[in-house]
Formats: C-alpha cells, sequence, structure tokens
C-alpha cells in the first residue's frame, strides 16, 4: 500500500509542476476560442442570430468573441465538391457580412468570393467536359484504325479509360491549387477586418 500511495505522490507532484510551467491562455485567445464555441451553437440553430448571440457578451471581449466567430466561418469557405459544400461556403459569407455589419470592404470581399467559388465550379466542369470530348475522340481513332469503322462517339465511355483519370488528376490538382489560392488571400483580408 505504500508504494501505490508513493507512485499516487509522485504523479501528482509532476502534475503540479506541469501545471505551474503551462504558460496561461491569454483572454484574447480565450474569447476568440469562446466565439468559435458560440458560432457552433448558431450553426447547429441553438441561436438564430449571431449578433444578438454577440451582443450578450460583455462589450470589452465581444472584438475578440467577433474575431473567433470570424475565423470559425471561413474555415468553412472551401471549394465546393457538391452543393452542399457550395451552400454551407454561401451561408457562412452570408453570417461573416451579417457580422460585419455596415462594412463595405467586407461585403466587397464576401461578394468576390461567392464569385470565386461560382467560377471554380463552373471551371472545374469545363475542365471536365473538355478532357472526356478529347480522350472521347482519342479512344473512337483508335476503334477506327482497328475496325475501319467510325463508332458513335456517345457510345464511349471516357471515364473508364486510365489516362482519363490520370489527366484529371492533375488538372484537379492544378485547378485547386490556383482556386485554394484566390481563396486564402481573400480570406486573410477578411480576418484582417475582424482584427
Amino acid at each position: 500500500m505504500a508504494e501505490i500511495r508513493s507512485t499516487l505522490d509522485m504523479v501528482m507532484e509532476r502534475a503540479e509542476r506541469m501545471a505551474k510551467r503551462a504558460i496561461e491562455v491569454p483572454v484574447e485567445q480565450q474569447m476568440e476560442e469562446r466565439g468559435m464555441r458560440l458560432l457552433v451553437e448558431f450553426m447547429n440553430g441553438k441561436h438564430p442570430d449571431l449578433n444578438a448571440l454577440l451582443q450578450t457578451e460583455d462589450p470589452s471581449v465581444q472584438p475578440s468573441i467577433r474575431k473567433g466567430m470570424a475565423t470559425g466561418l471561413l474555415r468553412n469557405i472551401i471549394l465546393p465538391r457538391d452543393e452542399d459544400l457550395m451552400k454551407n461556403s454561401v451561408t457562412a459569407l452570408a453570417s461573416i457580412q451579417q457580422l460585419a455589419g455596415q462594412d463595405t470592404e467586407t461585403s466587397s470581399v464576401c461578394t468576390e468570393l461567392i464569385q470565386i467559388l461560382e467560377q471554380y465550379t463552373g471551371h472545374k466542369e469545363q475542365l471536365k467536359q473538355q478532357l472526356s470530348d478529347s480522350i472521347r475522340t482519342q479512344l473512337a481513332q483508335q476503334l477506327q484504325q482497328e475496325t475501319g469503322d467510325m463508332p458513335d462517339l456517345n457510345t464511349i465511355d471516357p471515364t473508364m479509360h486510365p489516362q482519363y483519370q490520370k489527366e484529371w488528376d492533375k488538372a484537379q490538382n492544378d485547378l485547386n491549387d490556383q482556386y485554394t489560392q484566390a481563396l486564402e488571400q481573400r480570406k486573410d483580408i477578411l480576418i484582417q477586418r475582424f482584427s
């Protein structure tokens, strides 16, 4: 029993030393984290109005909480793989505009972000169609050389060809890099507006 007690004492002493060495989290950072937690409550439908929720907080910490909310919202703005992700990004941008109030620069940057997301979706579809047409034409020409007859292009599924996936992955990575950079630049501007 004495052995167990001494081990427990050692663990408690170690925990005490660690607590003393732990750096105290600045109040501003705590309030930003609070803002992110409040944002989660808002996103989960527990509160209907983000600004009203912010107004319930102490006015002296509202700027830090607002920054935490904006940071959380900006994390929800990503390149859309599908319609649901696009809706989430648009909702996050609308909430950012609500948090910013009458700030026209924030509104302008949010409008740019929506345009970037829409352009990305259109550009992605255009690239996919161009690649499909190109592979389909190549496969039809190969079949024509082998059989002597020109096949119906509508019967050829280019997505089944290994070259399609390889080229699509490369094109999509290039496109994602380009648009991610544009998104991040605008998001940096927005976070500075809330700092």
